[in-house]
């Protein structure tokens, strides 16, 4: 009989957003004539720019031609878009070899699959509460999980302890799910940790667009060393809306290498380049023009217009948490606002408190990780009469409080 990968048994029974939809459904079931308003899961309601959609009018349009038509692509991405994309990163100072850029489905998908090019028997560094696919995905390999907590006295901004060793780090800013943004010097202090501990950090940047403040980074590259040390993730899902269409980008940079037991030199680069010639067929060439549009002068105007209108469904958040004196983070530079339960309850308890009494679906702080348990995660992607509405019921709440 075939032997199933036993860690597997390791994992919650369900997804956190699984459970989410769940409760969900059968609260619809229940109340059928009771309108809901999802402000959980960090799904778009706007539609894509108008570039972006004649890009892929345009890009299908080829494909319908024989003397235009394009099969099998380049694993790696188009060299219009990895060269689009570097273009991106030059308008804030930092310079990319487009041979470090590899195109994919997506940031999830990537922060998932570089777990392939490292040995089972690293120990991995994850900060608590953090985006589920970085621990599931170590758990489905069987690698030893550290954590680093993040709370309330840190601003849900954990710093690197000098006395534990870690090989792999997992870090996101703005972080999903508190909105805590790290600055150029606490990045620093990560990037020094790791490069004594000769590890390698996983930077999650999939929210970088949201970043207003400009002495905050949007890349890890901005701080001296991350080359040597640091791959990032970027997704175009959020940034220009692309969460069906499906676009995202990995940087790996041709410093990181290693020893392998032989003595023979391992570069980070060239192993995710075979890698994703083995296990990837690339990114469709449609989605890939259309990608390459999100970097043109009228696709930035338009990503920025987007950015700017959940940014203002993240300030209706943010002011009803202010106005209701409730402790949160996020919200500014971030499309989340992560809160602190009211009335003490614990997070799932105040899920189905705020759906049964108002109808509004958040996601829980404890799917997250134990230093979630007391919080509460909203998002800013409805759409600003959805939002505003939310907050209406959020308020009822305390009515008489």
């Amino acid at each position: 009989m075939a032997k199933f990968n036993e860690n597997f048994l390791n994992l919650k029974e369900s997804y956190l957003f699984s459970e989410v939809a769940k409760k969900v459904k059968a609260f619809q079931d229940k109340y059928p004539e009771r309108s809901v308003i999802r402000l959980g899961i960090g799904d778009v309601t706007l539609p894509l720019g108008k570039s972006v959609v004649k890009a892929m009018h345009e890009a299908a349009d080829e494909m319908g031609s024989a003397d235009t038509f394009r099969g099998y692509g380049p694993e790696q991405g188009y060299d219009f878009l990895r060269e689009a994309i570097a273009g991106y990163y030059r308008s804030f100072g930092v310079e990319l070899d487009p041979d470090t850029i590899f195109v994919s489905d997506g940031a999830k998908s990537d922060t998932g699959n570089i777990t392939d090019l490292f040995s089972k028997d690293n120990t991995v560094l994850i900060p608590d509460p953090v985006y589920p696919v970085y621990v599931d995905t170590n758990t489905m390999n069987g690698r030893n999980i550290i954590y680093t907590a993040g709370n309330k006295e840190n601003g849900f901004l954990p710093m690197p302890d000098k006395n534990v060793h870690a090989d792999i780090i997992y870090i996101c800013s703005p972080n999903n799910p508190t909105g805590a943004c790290y600055s150029e010097a606490q990045l620093k202090e990560w990037i020094d940790y790791a490069l004594a501990n000769d590890a390698v950090i996983l930077f999650d940047s999939a929210y970088e667009s949201f970043i207003a403040d400009p002495e905050l980074p949007r890349s890890i590259y901005q701080i001296e060393g991350a080359e040597k040390c640091a791959v990032e993730f970027c997704s175009l899902s959020k940034t220009a809306g692309f969460t069906g269409t499906r676009c995202g980008y990995t940087i790996v940079p041709k410093g990181i290498v290693s020893k392998a037991a032989d003595g023979r030199e391992m570069s980070l680069n060239k192993m995710w380049n075979r890698r994703q010639c083995t296990k990837f067929n690339g990114v469709p060439y449609v989605v890939q023009r259309a990608a390459a549009s999100v970097f043109s002068e009228e696709g930035r105007k338009e990503a920025k217009e987007m950015t700017a209108h959940y940014m203002i469904n993240a300030k209706i958040i943010s002011d009803t948490m202010t106005k209701l004196g409730i402790n949160f983070t996020g919200g500014i530079n971030s499309p989340y606002i992560w809160f602190e339960c009211p009335f003490g309850m614990n997070s799932w308890e105040f899920f189905d408190f705020m759906l049964e009494k108002t109808g509004v679906v958040g996601t829980p702080g404890a799917g997250f990780g134990k230093n979630g348990d007391r919080w509460f995660r909203l998002t800013a992607f409805n759409n600003e009469e959805n939002t505003r509405e939310a907050m209406k019921r959020f308020e009822t709440l305390f009515e008489g409080k």
